[in-house]
């Protein structure tokens, strides 16, 4: 089996995958003032609870936007397997089959490149993927694997925290499509605003990738696929038809597509 770490700004994913299947899943909360130890003990305890062998994983993944947790995850791995993982970064991307000389290498964050690698693989096609994390993120993919831009917006759930923790009168609400955009109380006024408004950000952005990939290589709009992940990805699916696939596991199996193409786990 492959453990891999998918770690966010606010979430980390901890998945146990085989076969190129996620076997087990967990959904760990990203402190950059844990050590290795703590986080070691946080999934000694989770492995102990599905009664998972160490012995049975044979390597490990990380994609991190997060640097300061690489070094702690690395002494974690080191603990559970008694070797390195593997770092998805720049140092692999010369074994990948996605491309990206129009885009800097050391700069683009990995799990928007492990979201364009696991699309392109699977679709073969030109792709538009949005990614609703911590940040929204948008990344256009070429009809020959190439990352020819990125688009990167607040994501929702911090656009709604920032405007409850700025403003003295507004509350947080929950994130649920209102039965109107017309609100007439102030919990269905914010849920209107952030989400017809981020559908509206969304529709918008997706169709300017899609219009701007139609006039640089020439391709038919109706052949780019658009896809959509990360943690907030289905909140705007009762309200918005602009996403072909919506897939949460996206940048997991893109991490473990990444480590497959590297020689992990290694025969």
């Amino acid at each position: 089996m492959l453990l891999v770490f998918d770690i966010g700004n606010t979430n980390i994913k901890a998945a146990l995958c085989a076969d190129g299947e996620i076997v087990h899943q967990w959904r760990i909360s990203t402190d950059v003032r844990r050590t290795g130890d703590e986080y070691f003990s946080v999934l000694r305890s989770l492995f102990h609870g599905h009664q998972i062998d160490c012995g049975q994983i044979e390597d490990a993944a990380i994609s991190s936007v997060v640097p300061a947790l690489i070094g702690p995850f690395v002494l974690v791995t080191q603990h559970l397997l008694g070797k390195k993982p593997l770092l998805i970064g720049p140092d692999i991307y010369h074994a990948l089959p996605i491309k990206l000389r129009r885009t800097a290498a050391s700069e683009i964050g990995t799990d928007l490149l492990c979201d364009a690698l696991e699309s392109w693989c699977r679709y073969q096609v030109p792709c538009v993927i949005a990614d609703f994390g911590t940040a929204l993120s948008f990344i256009a993919v070429s009809g020959g694997g190439e990352i020819v831009g990125v688009a990167i917006a607040p994501g929702i759930g911090t656009a709604l925290k920032a405007l409850f923790t700025n403003t003295a009168q507004l509350p947080s609400v929950p994130l649920e499509v209102p039965p109107s955009v017309l609100g007439t109380n102030t919990t269905e006024s914010i849920q209107s605003g952030i989400l017809f408004g981020y559908k509206g950000l969304v529709e918008g952005m997706v169709s300017a990738m899609k219009q701007e990939l139609v006039r640089t290589t020439g391709i038919q709009e109706d052949a780019i696929r658009t896809i959509a992940t990360g943690g907030l990805n289905s909140i705007l699916e009762p309200i918005t038809s602009v996403f072909d696939v919506t897939d949460k596991e996206l940048t997991v199996q893109g991490i473990v597509r990444a480590a497959q193409f590297a020689g992990f786990p290694a025969e």
